[in-house]
This record gives C-alpha cells, structure tokens and sequence, in this order.
C-alpha cells in the first residue's frame, strides 16, 4: 500500500485543497496532518484570538475527514522534525503542501525538502492553495514583482483561474498514527468577547450568506462603517477555511459591480501575497524608507497607550479601536483610518501598530497586516506616500450620522449630531455631562505640520 502525507498548515479545508486532491489520487492512503509549529509561537504569532480560531478550524477539518473515513493527525513541535517522523511511522513515499509566501515559510519549505530527501522522500509544493495567482505568476518586465497594484490588478485579471475541486468522499488514514489531542478554545485566556466561530462549515455558510445578501451593494456600502456591509471572510481565508479560488469563481458567477468591486479587494490579497514572497524582508523593515524618525519617550508612550485604549478623543478612531478589541477584528475603512491617525497624525512608528494588531486579530496575517500598514504610514506601496486621512473627515463620510461612534463608544452615546464626531466643541454643562471621555491627545492641524516637517514636506 502507497502512503502520502498531506500536510496541512493556512488551508484548513477539504473543499478544493489541490495537495489532498494530489496525494488521494497518487497513494491507497494519506496522514492529514497538521503541526503545531514552536518556531511561529516563538515569533509571538501565536494570539489567544487566533489560536481560539484555529481551534475551531481544526476540530471542524477532524469531523470533515471522521465522514469521510479519516481523522486528522496532530502534532506539535518542529514542523520539519515532525513531519519526517510521520512519514517515516507511515513509510510514505511523499509529502504534499501548500505554498506560502513569509521568510519563515520559505525557509521552513527548504528545510523540509532536504530532510525528506535525505531519507529518500520527496516534497511537493502545490501553488494557488492560498492564494488565486501564485505569487511570481504575473511579473513587469523589469522586476520580479509589481510594487504599485493597479498594473497588477490589470494583469491579474486576465490570468485563467484553475477550476475549483470538490470536497473528496472518501480519505483513508493509516492505521497506528499517533496524534495529540485536538486544542480546544477552553484552554485559552484572553479572547476577545465577541471573536467569530471558525472551521469550514461556518465559512461556507458564510459565503452562502454574503453571495445571497450582501455582494450585490458591496460597491456602494463597502466603506459604510455603521452598515457594515463587508463579508466578514477575511479570518476563514487567513486560515484557509475557504478557498481564495473558489471564492472568485463564486463572486464572478454572481456578477455585477459588487462582486467587481469584492473580486478587487481579493486581488489585493495577492498583491501583497506577491510582495512580501519577493521582499520578505518587508515583514519587519521599510517597503520603501522614508527616513522617519518616529516619535519616542514617554508622551509618545502616552499616545501610544491612548491609541490602543480607544482613548485618543477623536471618537471615530476610539470606536474602530474598541472594535478590535472586542471582535478580534475590525472595519477595513476603520483600519484605514487608525493606521494614518497613528503613524502620521501621531508620528509613531508603522510597527507598533501592526504588532499590535497582530496580537488582536484573527485575521492578522503577516502579508496583509505589515503591508498595508506600509501602506497607512507611506513607507510601502502607496503611490502618495504622505497623505494623512484626516478622522473628522473619515467620520463624517463614512459614519454620517455617528451610528458606529455610538455603538462602540458608549460614554457618547447619548449625543446626537456633528457633536458625536467632536465633542470636545461642547461648552459648559453639556460639555460636563460627557467628561468621561478625553479631551484629543493632539490637535489635528499640529499632527499635520509635524508630519510634514518630519518627511520634510513644510
């Protein structure tokens, strides 16, 4: 009998997953594993948020597998180690995974290659698992990666698309593979309150959901703070519950500008997939520098504080901040804005704000979350590196009639109006009525002038 071992790592799904689809149709048996990698708890990856969600997502994959037959393996310590010594207990001939696109996982994928082939096995890395266009797939002519998204977008939009797989109905496990206890979300302290359910099923009735309600005015409601009208997919992809391929496929067949404009914010995803596989180094150093000397000491500690808190005094951002914290998640609009407010109208450095993220949310993906954090500060791929969103405007565009401030900041929900944006414009005893919340840590137009002299733009 044939053996392979299919290892599982951001693609926690038994709908179209290419590697399983291979092994099933080249082995009598397969070993689904999955490793409980140290090296990404000693990087500080592992967040109660995350690991809560992951939970969900691996008990869900072990019941998808138990009706078909199998049952997932679990095993915990170095990745590579541990799947040598899988496939060594199940004398499998190959192993199958999914590529991805961090420093970490490059050189993990190396390492695992040369340890299967020292003892006469061999890996196969399987492309567009986790992403719809592999990274490397589309390339300008005079780079090995597109730096600005609009060419990308152009040309990723022309690349064919493979075709989505089915589930498999049938997985048979070898006997005699010893497995660990699945981790439970009853093990874990520190969760958010309002962190979403994970695994398969649910993000599969999610897309139902959103393909049926809520695609069709994504173009006109997607920045709709209070509306919410986002799908709320982005931790199910994170963590492969849901097929990226799929998805688009999905989305098109739907048609329409909401499903255009969705079909876009995917091919962002990519985007920055592509840019961190060719500049790893980006996770932690600047895209492009810009030569910032961030704001430290004490009062920057302070703002510091205040901007995690949700205490800053501009009610839009504290929202968005109070937000995170209890969804493990947040508004893309809102982290827009968040973003800017920290690293340009406050002047504090992009990383502290995409660590800080990546301790919140379960969908903090290294690709996304450092990019689009170079994004906000000016130091990545945006094309007007020094543009500041400034919260007033931000809330009075995309939260009118301050729905989104009143839910998350309660001290202020009894105000109505333009004042719900600015109450610190309150006088008297009005403004006495609401003094449990600050006062702004920074004028707006101060922040302004001294970004602008830190990039040298007075």
């Amino acid at each position: 009998m044939t053996t392979s071992v299919v290892l599982f790592t951001r693609d926690l799904r038994l709908h179209d997953h290419p590697p399983l689809r291979a092994a099933l149709d080249g082995s009598d048996a397969v070993v689904p594993l999955f490793v409980r990698d140290r090296a990404v708890d000693a990087a500080g990856f592992a967040a109660p948020n995350r690991l809560a969600f992951l939970a969900d997502c691996l008990h869900d994959l072990d019941a998808g597998l138990r009706e078909r037959g199998g049952h997932l393996v679990v095993r915990s310590g170095d990745l590579v180690d541990q799947v040598c010594a899988v496939a060594a207990e199940a004398e499998a001939d190959e192993v199958h995974m999914a590529s991805d696109v961090s420093g970490h996982a490059h050189r993990r994928e190396e390492r695992l290659r040369d340890a299967l082939g020292a003892g006469g096995r061999r890996l196969h890395v399987h492309d567009a698992v986790t992403t719809v266009v592999a990274p490397g797939e589309v390339t300008p002519a005079s780079s090995d990666h597109f730096a600005v998204f609009t060419p990308y977008h152009r040309r990723w939009s022309e690349c064919s698309v493979r075709e989505a797989l089915a589930a498999p109905r049938k997985v048979r496990v070898p006997d005699g593979i010893g497995s660990e206890p699945l981790p439970g979300r009853s093990d874990l302290t520190g969760l958010s309150p309002g962190l979403a359910a994970g695994g398969e099923q649910e993000a599969r009735k999610r897309l139902t959901a959103w393909l049926r309600d809520g695609i069709t005015g994504y173009a006109d409601r997607h920045d709709d703070l209070a509306g919410d009208d986002t799908s709320r997919l982005s931790p199910h992809l994170h963590f492969g519950a849901l097929s990226p391929v799929e998805l688009v496929h999905r989305a098109r067949a739907k048609g329409g500008a909401g499903a255009e404009a969705f079909v876009r914010q995917v091919a962002w995803r990519d985007f920055h997939a592509q840019v961190l596989s060719a500049r790893p180094q980006a996770s932690t150093a600047d895209y492009r520098t810009r030569h910032d000397r961030w704001r430290t000491g004490a009062r920057a500690d302070e703002d510091i504080a205040a901007w995690k808190e949700g205490r800053t005094g501009y009610p839009v951002v504290d929202a968005a901040m109070r937000q995170l914290r209890h969804e493990g998640w947040m508004h893309n609009r809102a982290r827009l804005l968040t973003a800017s407010f920290l690293t340009k109208t406050l002047y504090v450095d992009w990383r502290v704000g995409a660590r800080h993220f990546l301790d919140l949310l379960v969908d903090g993906d290294v690709a996304n979350n450092q990019l689009n954090w170079q994004w906000a500060a000016g130091t990545g791929t945006d094309t007007r590196p020094h543009r500041v969103l400034n919260p007033l405007t931000q809330a009075r565009r995309f939260d009118p009639d301050g729905a989104y401030v009143r839910r998350w900041v309660p001290e202020l929900a009894g105000l109505e109006g333009r004042y719900v944006h600015e109450p610190w414009r309150l006088t008297g005893r009005e403004r006495a009525a609401y003094d449990a919340y600050p006062d702004p840590v920074v004028d707006l137009g101060e922040g302004l002038d001294r970004f602008k002299r830190a990039r040298g733009r007075e």
